[in-house]
C-alpha cells in the first residue's frame, strides 16, 4: 500500500484519501476494544484508544506520526530485515513480546525513540540462529539477563558465559558476545534517571536558577573537583568532575510502566477489589488515617487507583563491613495500594534517589528532596494521565505520602523534629518529663504514670517511684495543622558551613520540606516510629542490665551515684570499701547462678527452620553474655524466648514485668489488630513501663523505651507495623549494597545496577521462562498433599503398623464419614448390651473388613472408596524430612543431626471423652495434643499417596499442664496414645521445645511459623512472620494492693557489683 500521503499537506485530497484508506485497514485487521482502536496522531502516539471518527479527526487536525510506515498497532504485519535464511522461520517462544513492545509503546515512546523501537521489534523477530523455533535473539538475551540479575553475576562472568554460548551454538547464532552488547539490546526498556550536581556542603542542588552557577551561592565552595594546582573559578564542566551529586529516578514514568502492565494494574486495586473487610486492621487501607483522608478529599478518595505512598530513608555503608565511614542515602517509595504480600517485595520498592556520601546529608536532607517532593506536589495537584493496561483506558493519576519510614535519627532528619536532649519525644514534644542525671551525664525520660488513668492505684504510690505522687495527665499529641503552626516561620539556612541557631525555646530544626505538599498538615501520623529498632534498642538494654554486660548495662556507679543525687532507693546506693565499692545486688541483678541458667537455656535452644538465625551461636557462656545480636535476633527474644528463659530466676514481680514488656510486644507486631483491643493494649503498655520504673534505675529509660508508650496510638491511626517497619527496608538496602561493584564511584554503581534490574524486572514478565527478580519463589513449592525433602526410602511394614495407619486415614476421610457412622449404628444394633466406649472398641476392630465389603458389595461406590477399601500397600515410602502447610518437618532422628529442631508437631482433634467404662453420655471436645515425629510415611494406595506422621505423643491428661504465668509445659516422659501413634500430614502444625529452666522435667512448649504463601495468599504470612504468642494469657499481677515501698533491691543473694574507685 502506499504511504507517500502520509508526507502530504494536511489540507490536500491525497491525505484525506490516505486516512480514509487507512482506516479502512485499521477496521479490517486491527482488534478493537469496544469499538475503540490505537490513535497514531502525533499527540496520542498509540498511546490511547479513540473511536474511528475521532482517529479522522485527530488524524486531520494534528497529523500522522512520520515514522509509523508499518502499521503493527493496526493489525499489519511488522517487516523482519534480517537474513533471507532465516525470514521463513515461525519462531513460537511462548512469551508475550509483542504485548511487551505494546506496553512499551505507550505515552508516545515510539515516537520519541523511534530507532531503538525499530531496533526492538527486529530483534524480538530474528531467531536466535537458522531453525531455531523456541528462542528469538530478545528472548534469549531477556532470559540469560534474568538469570544475571536472580543470582547476582558480575558483568565479566556474565561476558564470559556469552562467549562459551556463542561457541556452543550454531555459527549463524546472533547472541551477543558480551555483557555491554546485551546491555545495548535491553538499552530501550531502560527507566532514565537525572543525574543533578549538589553542594559538596548540602546547600543547594545546580538546578533551575542555580543550574549554570560554578560557585555555591551560600559557601562559595566550587561546583566541580578542584586541584590542587587550580584556582577555584578554573574548574567547569568541560575540564573537571562535580564535587557532588545526587541521582533523581522520575517516578511519574515509572508509575505510568506500571500502570501499563495488566497484571501489576491489577494489584493495584486490591486495596477495593481484593482486601478483607471485617472490621479488623490488616491494612493501612484498613487504618482511621486512610479513612479520614478519602472522606477529607473525596475527589482522591473516588478514584480508587489513585497511589498511597510510603517514604523511607536511611544511611547505609555501600562498602559493606570496610571500615570506613562512607554513607550512601537511597530514597525509597512503597506504594500501599498492593497487597501486603507484595507492596514490601524487592520488585515493588521503587529506588527513588541516590544522595552520595561520604557524609550523611542530616538536617539538609531537604535539599536533595527537593525534585521528588515537586513530582509529587505535581501528582497531587494536577495528576498525570495513565494508560490503565487493566481496564485497558486512560485515567488520571494522582499520589500522596501516606506516612514515612525511617529509624529515629532519620525521623528528626525528616521532620525537622530535634529527637535529642530534654525533648527528644516528637509525640510529647515540650511535654515531655526528662530527668538530667548529674553523674551518668544523660537525659532520661520517666514518669509514665502520667499515661495511667486517673485512679490508678500506682498513681498513688511514691517510695516506689520518685518520692512523689503523679498527678498529671498525658500529654496531648499535636496534629498537622498544630505542628505546621510551629514551624511555619522557622527561616532555615542549609548546608554544613551553616551557624545553627540552637535556641532551648525552639525544639523544632526546621520547617519540613513535606510541608510543601498541600495535605502533608492534615495527616494524624506523618512520619511513623519505627518498631524495629524500638524493640532492638530495648532488647540491648534489657539483655546488657540483666547479665551486667560491660557497655552495655544501664547499671553501675554512676548510675547508683544519681540515685544518692536523686534521694531515692537507699537500699541500692554505693557502699565504699577500700579502695573499691561495692554496690548491692538490684532487683534486676543476677547471680552468676541465674546468668549460668540463662545462657545454658538459649545455649540449647534449637528452633525450626526458617524461623531465625541459630540462637545458641549467640551465647557466650565461657563470658556469660549474649554477642552479635541482630535486629531480628533480638525480635525472637522478645517475642518469644526471654519470656522462657528468665523463667525461674529473678523476683516474681520483675520477671512477670519483663514478661508483661515481651507480651505487649507480641501484640504490638501482630498482624491482624481488633481496634476493639487497641485501649486495653495501650494501657498494659503504659502499666508495664511504669513497673519497670520501679524496678529498673532512671539510666535505663532513654527515649527509646520512652516511645513504646506511643506505639500503640500510631497502630491506632495508621494499621499494623508491619508494612511501617524498617526490616523490608533494611534488607533492601544489603540488595543496593550488593550492586556495588566500582568502589570508586559506589553510588553510581548502584544506580546504573538498580536501573539495569528494573529493565530486567520489566521485561520478565513477558518471558515464559524467566522468574521475577524481586518478588522470590518459596524455598519449598507449596502442594496440597506436600513434598519429601531428605532422606527417602522404601521399607516394608507390618501388617498391624499398616493398618492403624490407614484406620486413622479412614476415620479423618470425609467421604468415609457416612460409613462410619453406619457402621457405628449396625454394631450397636448388633450388640444392645454395649455401652459406647465399647461400641467404640468393637468399631475399631472390625470396620476395614466391614468397609471392604461393603464397599465392593456396590458396583456404584467411587474409585477412590475402592482404593481406600483394598488398603495401602506394605511397601511404605519413608523420608526423613517432608514440607508441609507450610513447615518443614524432620523426624526426631533427624532432628538429633540438626541444628534445627523440626520435629515438634501438634495437631487439634474433636474426640469423645469419657468419665468412666460404663459412660454412656460422652462429650465431644476438641483437644491440643502435643508430641514429636518419629517417622514420616506416603501410604500407597496405587493411584494416590497419603502422608503420615507416626508420632511419640505426650499424655494430653497427666503430661500436659499450663503454669500461672500462662505456658504449656509437657512432660515427656509421660507418653500415650500408643496405639494411635499416627496422623495425616495435612493436619500437623509444627512446635518446638524449650527446657524449662524451672524444672529439666518439662519443656516449654512454643509456636513454630509457617514460611512462604499459601495458595490463598494470607496476609500473615508475610516478610517477617508473625510470632504466635508464647503464653496462653497475658501474665497478671494484683497492682490494687500494691505496698508502697522501694521494690528495686533484692534479698535473695549478695552478689553485687564491684567498682574500682578512679584516683
Amino acid at each position: 500500500m502506499d504511504r507517500s500521503w502520509m508526507r502530504a499537506s494536511r489540507i490536500t485530497a491525497e491525505y484525506g484519501t490516505g486516512v480514509e484508506q487507512f482506516l479502512q485497514f485499521t477496521e479490517m485487521h486491527a482488534p478493537s476494544l469496544r469499538g475503540k482502536y490505537f490513535c497514531p496522531c502525533v499527540k496520542c502516539a498509540n498511546g490511547r484508544h479513540q473511536t474511528l471518527s475521532e482517529i479522522r479527526s485527530h488524524l486531520i487536525c494534528h497529523g500522522m506520526i512520520p515514522n509509523y510506515t508499518n502499521w503493527i498497532w493496526h493489525g499489519e504485519l511488522p517487516d523482519n530485515p534480517t537474513l533471507s535464511h532465516t525470514e521463513a522461520i515461525d519462531v513460537d517462544t511462548g512469551c508475550r513480546i509483542e504485548e511487551m513492545i505494546r506496553d512499551l509503546g505507550q505515552d508516545g515512546f515510539r515516537q520519541a525513540h523511534a530507532p531503538l523501537y525499530d531496533k526492538i521489534e527486529n530483534d524480538s523477530k530474528t531467531p536466535l540462529y537458522s531453525g531455531c523455533t523456541t528462542f528469538t535473539r530478545l528472548s534469549a538475551v531477556l532470559a540469560l539477563v534474568n538469570l544475571k540479575a536472580r543470582f547476582g553475576w558480575s558483568d565479566k562472568s556474565f561476558t564470559e558465559l556469552l562467549v562459551l554460548l556463542k561457541k556452543l551454538l550454531p555459527e549463524d547464532n546472533t547472541l551477543p558476545k558480551s555483557q555491554y552488547e546485551a546491555k545495548k539490546i535491553l538499552c530501550p526498556m531502560g527507566m532514565e534517571y537525572q543525574k543533578i550536581h549538589a553542594c559538596p556542603n548540602d546547600c543547594i542542588l545546580y538546578r533551575n536558577e542555580y543550574a549554570k552557577m560554578r560557585t555555591c551561592p551560600t559557601c562559595g565552595v566550587s561546583r566541580y573537583k578542584v586541584k590542587n594546582h587550580e584556582e577555584s573559578d578554573v574548574a567547569t564542566a568541560e575540564n573537571s568532575h562535580p564535587a557532588k551529586v545526587c541521582w533523581y529516578l522520575p517516578i511519574i514514568p515509572r508509575f505510568r510502566r506500571l500502570f501499563a502492565n495488566r497484571y501489576d494494574a491489577k494489584q493495584l486495586m486490591w486495596h477495593v477489589e481484593g482486601r478483607k473487610i471485617d472490621g479488623l486492621l490488616r491494612h493501612p487501607a484498613d487504618s482511621p488515617q486512610w479513612k479520614a483522608f478519602d472522606a477529607l478529599y473525596p475527589d482522591f478518595g473516588n478514584e480508587t487507583r489513585n497511589l498511597r505512598l510510603g517514604l523511607a530513608s536511611d544511611g547505609m555503608n555501600p562498602f559493606g563491613n570496610l571500615s570506613t565511614s562512607h554513607s550512601s542515602w537511597p530514597v525509597l517509595l512503597m506504594i500501599y495500594n498492593l497487597p501486603p504480600w507484595l507492596c514490601m517485595k524487592r520488585k515493588y520498592i521503587m529506588l527513588c534517589m541516590m544522595i552520595a556520601g561520604p557524609r550523611q546529608p542530616g538536617n539538609d536532607i531537604d535539599v536533595y528532596l527537593a525534585p521528588l517532593i515537586e513530582d509529587l506536589r505535581t501528582m497531587w495537584e494536577h495528576g498525570v494521565d495513565v494508560w490503565d493496561g487493566n481496564l485497558q483506558e486512560t485515567f488520571r493519576l494522582r499520589a500522596m505520602v501516606f506516612c514515612t519510614i525511617n529509624d529515629f535519627p532519620a525521623y528528626g532528619n525528616l521532620s525537622g523534629y530535634s529527637v535529642k536532649g530534654h525533648h527528644a519525644c516528637p509525640i510529647c514534644e515540650k511535654n515531655t518529663s526528662f530527668v538530667q542525671l548529674k553523674h551518668g551525664k544523660k537525659t532520661v525520660y520517666t514518669r509514665h504514670r502520667r499515661f495511667l488513668n486517673q485512679f490508678h492505684p500506682y498513681r498513688r504510690l511514691k517510695k516506689a517511684f520518685n518520692g512523689s505522687q503523679e498527678n498529671e495527665s498525658a500529654p496531648k499529641p499535636l496534629n498537622g495543622k498544630e505542628v505546621h503552626d510551629r514551624v511555619n516561620d522557622i527561616i532555615t539556612i542549609f548546608g554544613k558551613t551553616q551557624k545553627k541557631t540552637s535556641s532551648e525555646t525552639n525544639i523544632w530544626k526546621k520547617r519540613s520540606i513535606f510541608f510543601e505538599l498541600p495535605y502533608w498538615s492534615d495527616l494524624d501520623v506523618r512520619h511513623c516510629i519505627d518498631v524495629m529498632h524500638v524493640e532492638k534498642n530495648v532488647c540491648d538494654s534489657l539483655i546488657g542490665t540483666l547479665l551486667n554486660i560491660k557497655g552495655k548495662t544501664k547499671d553501675g556507679l554512676k548510675c547508683r551515684q544519681d540515685l544518692v543525687d536523686m534521694g531515692i532507693r537507699e537500699q541500692l546506693h554505693p557502699i565504699a570499701k577500700g579502695s573499691r565499692t561495692y554496690l548491692p545486688p538490684a532487683c534486676h541483678t543476677m547471680s552468676t547462678k541465674e546468668k549460668r541458667s540463662f545462657c545454658h537455656c538459649l545455649r540449647n535452644v534449637k528452633v525450626p527452620e526458617g524461623y531465625s538465625s541459630n540462637i545458641n551461636s549467640l551465647v557466650s557462656i565461657k563470658d556469660l553474655k549474649l554477642v552479635g545480636l541482630k535486629s531480628h535476633d533480638c525480635h525472637v527474644l522478645m517475642q518469644q524466648l526471654l519470656p522462657v528463659a528468665i523463667r525461674g530466676i529473678l523476683p516474681d514481680k520483675v520477671r512477670v514485668a519483663i514478661t508483661r514488656l515481651c507480651f505487649v510486644f507480641n501484640a504490638i507486631c501482630s498482624k491482624v489488630i481488633d481496634p476493639a483491643r487497641l485501649d486495653e493494649l495501650e494501657n498494659e503498655a503504659a502499666i508495664v513501663l511504669c513497673q519497670m520504673e520501679m524496678y529498673f534505675p532512671p539510666s535505663f529509660f532513654d527515649i527509646m523505651v520512652h516511645l513504646i508508650v506511643h506505639l500503640v496510638r500510631e497502630i491506632r491511626l495508621c494499621g499494623p507495623v508491619f508494612l511501617r517497619w524498617m526490616y523490608p527496608i533494611e534488607r533492601y538496602m544489603k540488595v543496593l549494597k550488593g550492586y556495588t561493584k566500582n568502589q570508586h564511584r559506589p553510588e553510581a554503581s548502584i544506580v546504573e545496577r538498580y536501573v539495569a534490574e528494573e529493565c530486567i524486572e520489566y521485561c520478565s514478565q513477558y518471558i515464559e521462562a524467566a522468574k521475577s527478580v524481586g518478588v522470590p519463589e518459596p524455598r519449598h513449592v507449596t502442594t496440597p498433599v506436600g513434598k519429601g525433602t531428605r532422606g527417602y526410602n522404601v521399607v516394608t511394614m507390618t501388617r498391624h503398623e499398616i493398618s492403624q495407619a490407614h484406620l486413622y486415614i479412614l476415620n479423618n476421610t470425609a467421604e468415609v464419614i457416612p460409613y462410619i457412622d453406619a457402621h457405628k449404628k449396625e454394631v450397636a444394633a448388633l450388640n444392645p448390651r454395649f455401652n459406647m466406649m465399647r461400641v467404640l472398641q468393637e468399631h475399631n476392630k472390625t470396620f476395614m473388613k466391614w468397609f471392604r465389603h461393603t464397599i465392593f458389595a456396590d458396583e456404584a461406590t467411587s474409585k477412590t472408596l475402592r482404593l481406600l477399601a483394598l488398603g495401602p500397600n506394605l511397601n511404605v515410602p519413608t523420608w526423613q524430612g517432608y514440607h508441609i502447610n507450610n513447615y518443614s518437618f524432620y523426624t526426631k532422628s533427624q532432628d538429633e543431626k540438626s541444628s534445627m529442631q523440626n520435629s515438634g508437631v501438634t495437631v487439634d482433634a474433636d474426640s469423645d471423652h469419657f468419665c468412666s467404662a460404663s459412660d454412656n453420655n460422652p462429650i465431644r471436645a476438641s483437644m491440643h495434643y502435643f508430641g514429636v515425629i518419629e517417622q514420616i510415611w506416603e501410604l500407597d494406595y496405587t493411584d494416590f499417596r497419603v502422608p503420615v506422621f507416626k508420632c511419640k505423643w505426650i499424655n494430653a491428661r497427666t503430661g500436659v499442664r499450663q503454669d500461672e504465668m500462662g505456658f504449656t509445659l509437657v512432660d515427656f516422659n509421660k507418653v500415650g496414645y500408643m496405639d494411635e501413634p499416627f496422623i495425616m500430614a495435612q493436619q500437623a502444625r509444627q512446635i518446638f521445645y524449650v527446657e524449662d529452666p524451672c524444672n529439666s522435667t518439662y519443656s516449654v512448649v512454643l509456636q513454630g511459623r509457617p514460611s512462604g504463601l499459601n495458595d490463598a495468599h494470607d496476609p500473615t504470612m508475610l516478610d517477617i512472620c508473625e510470632t504466635p504468642p508464647f503464653s496462653t494469657a497475658m501474665p497478671n499481677m494484683n497492682d490494687s494492693h500494691y505496698v508502697d515501698d522501694v521494690h528495686a533491691n533484692r534479698n535473695d543473694h549478695d552478689e553485687g557489683l564491684w567498682e574500682n574507685i578512679v584516683t
